[in-house]
């Protein structure tokens, strides 16, 4: 029985692009690497996305930017994807994965890691009552 997740089409075609990249480069690589090769698998899975994109953060009611962010992908305009390359995925990447949801006032996000033996990706959902993984 499939499950009805949020944007489940797009998500599906990121993860399955994530496993050809890991398994074809394994781990071991630096983040840009696997963000190149994630890249090319998007084009030819035809997922329109946006990398790097620059986004402002705003704190309380100030008018001006505090700073700004880069999440290294939004997919379909509808997906935010951050990935890693570190041994293992700690409640930072989540936290960071989680505020650029927040920031970038996206719904859906995936936390892939190409640093482990395996891949390991987490779904993120930014709901209006709070944040759940």
């Amino acid at each position: 029985m499939k499950s009805n997740l949020k944007h489940q089409d797009v998500t599906e075609k990121i993860i399955g692009a994530s496993f050809e990249v890991h398994k074809f480069l394994g781990n071991g690589f630096q983040e840009v690497i696997y963000q190149r090769a994630l890249a090319y698998e998007f084009e030819k899975a035809e997922l329109t996305f946006e990398r790097e994109i620059d986004q402002q953060i705003y704190y309380r009611d100030l008018e001006y930017p505090i700073g700004t962010r880069r999440a290294d992908f939004v997919v379909a305009g509808k997906v935010l994807v951050e990935i890693k390359a570190v041994s293992k995925l700690d409640d930072i990447h989540m936290a960071q994965a989680l505020n650029y949801l927040k920031a970038y006032k996206i719904e859906v996000g995936l936390l892939i890691n190409f640093g482990a033996k395996s891949l390991e990706f987490k779904r993120l959902i930014l709901s209006q009552r709070r944040i759940t993984d």
